[in-house]
């Protein structure tokens, strides 16, 4: 027969709220040392109780838009509201909501860490004497080189209430629900960045707050073990 759920008492509370306490700290350190990261989404941390024992504790992504920036650069891209840009990693396709992307010794369009960014044909790749200056992207993710059509971006969505994978910073496992996302629907900026959408303000707070729960936690535990000294120690003792 199967072990029953764990009961909650004092200790096992404290503990479970230690576990979680020190894991949300962990995903603000996280968010925070990403404030300065373009197309970074927040991670937010919270715990679910299932009857009366205490389930694992879970993350969620923060997909809420960020600041989009205009930079002037025509190789940095964003999307404004639903969707993805896809990559090509060494461990398969991966979502991302844009950044500042460059073009490699291969005249591939390359993120920093020098991962291709697919169009509907295949890696976008621009041809010997083009410059990244001659390419116009329009909403649709239409790419045109000197006004001539050339390809087009691929962009993709997710269902609705789907809580993507984060993969090292601003990468994202595509759900299963992912489709291209309808053309008409697409916001596409070139020359524009969209920042982290990480409150470098809230997270400190935050942070403050996950110290002073766990400096608390941690002391009704020290006094629920004197009380636990004092029953098997001092109670069973003969008068």
């Amino acid at each position: 027969m199967p072990p029953g759920p764990v009961r909650l008492n004092g200790m096992t509370s404290a503990a479970a709220s230690l576990a979680m306490l020190e894991r949300r700290q962990q995903v603000l350190a996280n968010n925070l040392a990403n404030v300065s990261t373009s197309g970074f989404k927040r991670e937010q941390v919270f715990a679910r109780l299932i009857d009366d024992a205490v389930a694992a504790t879970e993350t969620r992504v923060d997909l809420s838009p960020g600041t989009m920036s205009p930079t002037g650069n025509p190789l940095d891209l964003a999307i404004e509201g639903d969707g993805f840009f896809v990559i090509d990693t060494p461990a398969g396709e991966r979502h991302v909501r844009g950044g500042n992307f460059r073009l490699d010794a291969e005249r591939r369009v390359v993120d920093s860490a020098g991962n291709p960014l697919l169009a509907e044909t295949g890696t976008l790749t621009l041809p010997n004497g083009v410059a990244a200056s001659q390419l116009t992207i329009d909403a649709g993710g239409q790419v045109q080189l000197n006004g001539r059509p050339f390809s087009r971006l691929r962009i993709e969505a997710i269902a609705a209430g789907v809580n993507p994978v984060h993969e090292g910073g601003v990468r994202f496992v595509p759900d299963a629900s992912r489709q291209p996302l309808d053309v008409a629907a697409r916001r596409v900026k070139q020359g524009v960045v969209e920042e982290s959408n990480v409150n470098p303000m809230d997270a400190m707070t935050s942070m403050l707050q996950v110290l002073h729960r766990f400096g608390a936690a941690q002391k009704t535990i020290t006094a629920l073990d004197s009380v636990r000294g004092i029953a098997v120690n001092d109670l069973g003792k003969p008068v």
